[in-house]
């Protein structure tokens, strides 16, 4: 079968993931550079579904279906990539804020920036600002991410900004923000960079702050 990036995408976006692994497999067997098959192959179909589901069209089962084959896609490729490939467009230091313990949004989050090339330091839940900023610390990461579910949870957002401030870090790291309460207002309110409304949008604002 000749290499086919659309396939690829084709079978990710659709959670196809034993399509994905065996078209993985040979493009591989063909030659195809390992880098080209993650770059026009696995991230589109990740990102396409993305949009999909930003737009309301599919949900939040069919976004983690797409996830897993996007994984297994990935797991193929892994022995034939430098970590650099792998990782190139920065480290994200990611969790949930201290007081809460939601995190399927936050995982989410989580696989799609590593499918999209983003190194990423799960904290997990019930993070606090201490933690988050021995992590800054020991990881050096371009972006600090956190998410809150609960109204009462996303007032410790500023405390973690006000941790990064104190330690000396705060010029070092960009900050985004996200979670069912959270809004842009907010974001710009307590002085985080970034705003993500849901995970589909969360890779493109993550882009945005590397870049910017």
């Amino acid at each position: 079968m000749a290499w086919d990036s659309a396939a690829i995408a084709d079978a990710v976006r659709e959670g196809d993931d034993r399509e994905a692994v065996s078209l993985v497999k040979s493009a591989i067997e063909e030659g195809v550079p390992p880098i080209e098959i993650l770059e026009t192959g696995l991230v589109p179909g990740i990102q396409q579904l993305g949009e999909l589901f930003k737009d309301g069209e599919v949900f939040l089962p069919e976004v983690l279906i797409a996830c897993r084959a996007m994984d297994r896609g990935v797991d193929e490729l892994k022995p034939f990539l430098e970590s650099s490939e792998m990782h190139k467009k920065g480290k994200v230091i990611i969790g949930t804020v201290e007081g809460d313990l939601h995190d399927i949004g936050k995982n989410i989050v989580r696989l799609m920036l590593e499918c999209a090339g983003f190194d990423v330091v799960d904290l997990g839940v019930d993070v606090s600002p201490g933690k988050f900023v021995e992590a800054v610390k020991e990881h050096s990461p371009a972006i600090v991410a956190m998410s809150a579910l609960l109204t009462i949870t996303m007032t410790n957002m500023p405390e973690v900004l006000e941790a990064l401030e104190k330690a000396g870090l705060r010029s070092q790291v960009r900050v985004m923000i996200g979670g069912a309460p959270i809004t842009r207002e907010y974001a710009d309110q307590i002085g985080a960079e970034g705003f993500a409304e849901d995970c589909a949008s969360a890779v493109g604002e993550a882009e945005r702050l590397v870049k910017g």
